[in-house]
């Protein structure tokens, strides 16, 4: 089996964390040889774990694509308005790419891309990583087995977390949609997606409903400070940046407030950068509950709903068939099978997953790796970027129709951007 050398764009949570271990626990089958990292801390970081060359560090991806084609793949994981340009040239120059989620805020670009990976005859793969947990793997199987009969609704519900909410979508790179994108977009195309994967139709219409209700400047108590280290009312907050970053805890998120996680460097990140600002009183516009509605064209219909206000972070879902119900949630991997004529319930539990996102983060590497030796000529790909773009698609009508409040023909509203 040949080894995949790969190079990467962006060095951050993902990029380091996500994937840059697939390498150190298979270095047999895959191993990095370039990056690019605006970030010189971060930059360093990833050279010395996986001991390379200072010629082969760049500060830009821009530097870097400049470079003849220097190995087969490329992974990039920059911010979300900076996927198009170099998942564009990486393509034209001969890699294979692994882009991280969204593809573009922007619908002509994602449309773009899957068309010149087509043309280009190059794997593009799209980081949906929940595609390929054991956990949705196995509802996925339990459908095709017909065990509930024919599909007709699913209920799916994205439990962000009320802190999550306050970390990535208050605080974080992707508070603000001109800066990064749509909440439906940046947080809930991974859900988009699940729905594609689990009904297996296209989605013809959809209607969604949301706002930002609750993170405003408005809703400050009286006598809130701009920053929770300076607040008197910091101990009776549950989103106080103090509570979550100043613990024990120095991995995710704690980790993305500063690269040296002491607490006098975390203090001193809460003091000056971003993540120290009151939740009130930050620039952020996504919404932070929204509700979407969706008709399939094998006839399912489908509703998603993503709140900040849970206690814990998880999906949780609900999917109605003919001959039975199947429930399942994130929280503890537990699948709840209830078949109508026998009434013989049957819970399944998933093992716990070794690496991130539920074993998401190692699964869709080891099948990127496996399309790449395939010559991208796979007959089932459990995703393609056509089927990623559908699902941007979902999203994008979505955020038009919350706006517009307008049901919106997936096709039609497509039709506008190719």
């Amino acid at each position: 089996m040949k080894k995949i050398r790969a190079a990467l764009l962006g060095a951050g949570a993902r990029g380091f964390g996500s994937y840059g271990p697939y390498a150190t626990r298979h270095p047999q089958r895959f191993e990095f040889v370039a990056v690019a990292e605006p970030d010189p801390g971060r930059r360093e970081r990833f050279a010395k774990e996986h001991n390379l060359a200072p010629e082969n560090c760049y500060e830009s991806w821009e530097e870097l694509l400049e470079q003849d084609q220097m190995c087969e793949a490329m992974l990039i994981c920059t911010q979300d308005q900076m996927h198009y340009e170099p998942t564009k040239l990486a393509l034209e120059k001969g890699y294979h790419v692994l882009l991280e989620k969204p593809i573009s805020p922007v619908p002509q670009e994602c449309l773009a891309l899957a068309q010149l990976a087509q043309e280009k005859q190059r794997v593009l793969m799209i980081c949906h990583v929940l595609r390929y947990t054991a956990f949705f793997s196995a509802i996925k199987e339990i459908i095709e087995q017909g065990r509930l009969g024919k599909i007709i609704s699913v209920s799916h519900h994205e439990n962000v977390g009320y802190w999550h909410q306050a970390h990535s979508f208050v605080r974080g790179s992707w508070r603000n949609s001109k800066e990064s994108s749509p909440m439906i977009l940046a947080k809930s195309c991974h859900d988009m997606d699940l729905l594609l994967y689990l009904i297996g139709g296209h989605c013809n219409r959809i209607s969604s409903f949301g706002d930002l209700t609750f993170f405003k400047e408005e809703n400050a108590p009286r006598g809130a400070a701009k920053r929770c280290l300076d607040c008197p009312l910091e101990s009776k907050c549950a989103y106080s940046a103090c509570k979550l970053y100043l613990t024990d805890n120095t991995d995710w998120p704690t980790n993305v407030i500063s690269l040296d996680t002491s607490l006098r460097a975390r203090i001193e990140a809460l003091r000056t950068g971003p993540y120290g600002r009151c939740v009130f009183h930050c620039d952020n516009d996504v919404v932070d509950h929204q509700v979407t509605n969706m008709e399939f064209s094998n006839g399912v219909t489908a509703t998603f709903t993503m709140c900040a206000f849970s206690k814990l972070t998880s999906r949780t879902l609900k999917i109605m068939g003919t001959e039975g119900e199947l429930r399942a949630t994130t929280v503890g991997d537990k699948i709840q099978v209830l078949p109508f004529l026998t009434g013989q319930v049957e819970d399944i539990t998933i093992p716990p997953a070794t690496t991130g996102h539920g074993g998401g983060d190692e699964g869709i590497m080891e099948r990127f790796l496996l399309e790449i030796e395939r010559g991208c000529n796979s007959d089932d790909p459990i995703t393609s970027p056509w089927i990623s773009s559908h699902s941007h698609m979902m999203a994008f009508a979505a955020e038009k129709s919350r706006v517009s409040g307008k049901v919106l023909d997936i096709e039609e509203f497509t039709q506008q951007f190719k």
